[in-house]
């Protein structure tokens, strides 16, 4: 195992805890730590534990990677989930939905139950932010919780990624085949218009699932609560705007955050952003 970088302002023991996401970048993380990415087996921690916090709002694809996953690692992955879901924290919202500026979502259905489950322990957290990205990530700020970065440390890009997860007969996850790049929920706010269009697309019940949850009130311009910046999804529910979508392909700005724009590139993205890591690598 390569040494620590991080310090403890005492000496107790500390856990070593890996948050999968169901996504490529954690997953390739989760198999370097497991010593199985040949020439970098310095890496390797036998005592990972591995975690998934379950927001009950996955895609269906997300679940079946995972289960994929524990059996490369030869390891369970650990669920946590949130003592009230997403629906409930809504209405404490008042029907405001997550956005970039206020992700009460990651907050409360990801960080909080990863915390809880830490709880005051020494714990280094490791992060798939990959050597490619220039940004940050919404993650713990608990003095107890120390963050680090193994594909950074080992220079894994984008390509290294992708090539960690073919060798190992995992692959990309599935859905990245039918048009979405990053995990998370059905409806994470991040996705592009043409994202929405593939989820309305390929799981109509989740797009009509998410429209129930956009507010639009025309007495009161301050109760307009959509997914996508500009426009309720059911826009896409015309045949002429969901083509125009589609022509423009995945570059097709999503939601804006901090005042830049999120571009996705089919998840190669390393556009400065505050993107949720604990949901989307």
């Amino acid at each position: 195992m390569i040494p620590l970088t991080v310090k403890f302002s005492n000496d107790l023991p500390v856990r070593h805890v890996l948050n999968v996401s169901g996504g490529k970048d954690s997953s390739a993380l989760a198999l370097l730590m497991a010593g199985r990415v040949k020439g970098l087996e310095q890496f390797r921690h036998d005592g990972m534990e591995y975690v998934f916090c379950d927001t009950q709002k996955e895609l269906p694809e997300t679940y079946e990677y995972l289960a994929r996953l524990e059996a490369e690692l030869g390891k369970k992955i650990i669920r946590l989930n949130a003592k009230a879901g997403f629906d409930h924290w809504h209405k404490v919202f008042g029907g405001y939905l997550p956005s970039p500026q206020n992700r009460w979502c990651t907050k409360m259905l990801k960080l909080k139950p990863f915390e809880a489950h830490v709880g005051n322990d020494n714990v280094v957290s490791y992060v798939g932010l990959r050597a490619d990205e220039d940004r940050v990530g919404y993650i713990s700020k608990k003095p107890n919780i120390k963050t680090r970065y193994p594909l950074k440390e080992a220079g894994i890009d984008y390509d290294g990624v992708v090539r960690i997860l073919e060798d190992s007969g995992l692959g990309l996850p599935t859905f990245m085949k039918w048009g979405r790049t990053n995990s998370g929920c059905t409806f994470c706010f991040f996705q592009a218009p043409y994202e929405w269009v593939k989820l309305l697309e390929t799981y109509p019940e989740y797009f009509e699932e998410a429209m129930k949850y956009e507010t639009i009130d025309p007495n009161d311009p301050n109760k307009r609560f959509t997914w996508m910046e500009g426009a309720p999804l059911s826009s896409l529910l015309d045949r002429k705007e969901r083509d125009r979508v589609l022509s423009a392909g995945i570059r097709e700005a999503a939601p804006k955050s901090d005042g830049k724009l999120l571009s996705v590139f089919s998840g190669k993205s390393t556009t400065p952003t505050e993107a949720c890591l604990m949901c989307q690598k």
